[in-house]
């Protein structure tokens, strides 16, 4: 498991700790369950894909306070000394169930459920949602995206517009979770043995007197991987000095791997970009495509017939802008011997700790989902929450992110396509088991 910083307990909201340090004064430390889930869906969604799972798992190894910590909330003037003294021993004891990451997961269905003494449990609760609920957002999107793409590659090309350094390692990572081929993020590829990529910028092109001096040189130091970026000044021009640098590497015994859109009538410009490359016998050298694509103009440019081999996804990847935030929330289900649930109008939940059961025809596409109890089992459906944590400690090691990335692959090719629609998705079927259903007439 890789991260680039241990975060630790003090990434929190300030009411988590104010209320522990309530139920610490009141010596309330009863076993509680929190349910991980999202209420409803974004325009145009009809799935969610888990990620963010093996992050977690890495920081709850080692959720301990530091002295520095400890010093900065005693400044603060909030809190005791005896109850500073018990966050110095902290550490997490309880139970984690999770569906493995890469799995679909659908509205109200508990992604992760943790049980443990209520303060331990509380604590993570602003962690485990902003860690799961972003990345879950961009493999979400970015699944959307790959799907839009129809078997051609996706890269991530969202780095510089990321929301901030972490924001920019975890798009990196769902999206090759969700199918994405590679991303720009060197870090990211550092980290998450991530396959990197990219081409040039407009800017190395400008310093050079002509385009094709800029693309001679760029194919003299990168002979094997030479993609030319070739919409600077003019793009059918740019084209066909790339034909002619793709010519003089034919010759040398190299080739040309591709040639990169980046504005303009992209189904339009492929089109005559692929005849002037055809024409000069680069029937091999790809077309790559970016700026301001997603998978509604992914699906736009393949629909009119585009020559593009693969797209380049940048900012309305990582800020996922069609639907810019999952509304997940993390809410107490069950504490001590009671099961919870609250009846504000809009925010009621299913109490109890609950599992969730998947159902799949005969021809092995899922048929839909059933939210139980955690104790039952249901006939030719299989549970997906998996305990992963006990007693503090991991029991079953994250598998890592290619196995996640073939997990994340076989579930979505088994998911119903009208659930795959990019404008009007079908939605897909979830119920509530009467064992679950039962628990809710008699909650407190």
């Amino acid at each position: 498991m890789k991260q680039l910083i241990k975060i630790g307990p003090i990434f929190t909201d300030l009411y988590e700790l104010t209320m522990a340090q309530c139920y610490f004064a009141e010596n309330i430390n009863d076993e509680a369950a929190f349910s991980l889930f999202v209420r409803g869906y974004p325009e145009n969604r009809s799935y969610y894909v888990c990620a963010g799972l093996e992050e977690a798992l890495f920081e709850i190894l080692d959720y301990t306070f530091s002295d520095q910590d400890l010093s900065y909330l005693e400044k603060t003037g909030l809190f005791t000394v005896d109850f500073l003294n018990h966050l110095n021993r902290f550490r997490f004891t309880g139970t984690i169930r999770a569906m493995p990451e890469g799995s679909l997961f659908f509205a109200d269905e508990p992604v992760m459920e943790v049980s443990a003494p209520i303060i331990e449990s509380q604590l993570l609760e602003t962690f485990l949602i902003n860690i799961v609920g972003f990345s879950s957002l961009i493999a979400t999107k970015a699944a959307r995206c790959v799907y839009a793409a129809g078997g051609r590659n996706v890269v991530d090309f969202s780095l510089r517009r990321d929301q901030g350094v972490d924001a920019g390692l975890k798009a990196a990572r769902s999206s090759y979770i969700a199918g994405f081929a590679a991303t720009s993020n060197v870090m990211a590829g550092k980290l998450y043995d991530i396959p990197v990529s990219g081409t040039m910028a407009h800017s190395f092109v400008s310093i050079y007197e002509n385009e094709y001096d800029a693309f001679k040189a760029y194919s003299k130091n990168y002979p094997t991987k030479t993609v030319l970026l070739i919409d600077t000044h003019d793009t059918i021009e740019g084209a066909q000095n790339a034909a002619k640098i793709g010519i003089e590497m034919k010759k040398r015994g190299e080739s040309l791997v591709g040639v990169r859109l980046d504005s303009g009538d992209m189904a339009v410009l492929s089109r005559e970009v692929r005849e002037i490359l055809d024409d000069a016998g680069l029937e091999k050298t790809e077309i790559f495509a970016s700026s301001g694509f997603d998978e509604y103009k992914i699906a736009h440019v393949i629909g009119q017939n585009a020559a593009i081999d693969a797209f380049g996804v940048g900012t309305k990847l990582g800020v996922s802008a069609d639907a810019p935030f999952l509304d997940m929330v993390y809410k107490l289900v069950h504490f001590g011997n009671r099961n919870i649930t609250k009846k504000s109008p809009g925010k009621a939940y299913l109490a109890g700790e609950k599992q969730v059961f998947r159902k799949t025809g005969p021809n092995g596409k899922y048929t839909g989902d059933i939210i139980g109890i955690k104790e039952e089992s249901i006939e030719k459906a299989t549970p997906l929450l998996e305990t992963v944590v006990k007693n503090g400690n991991i029991v079953i090691e994250p598998p890592g992110i290619e196995a996640v990335r073939a997990y994340f692959a076989e579930n979505f090719a088994r998911l119903p396509d009208a659930c795959k629609d990019i404008d009007s998705p079908a939605p897909y079927p979830v119920s509530v088991s009467h064992n679950l259903l039962n628990i809710q007439k008699h909650h407190v």
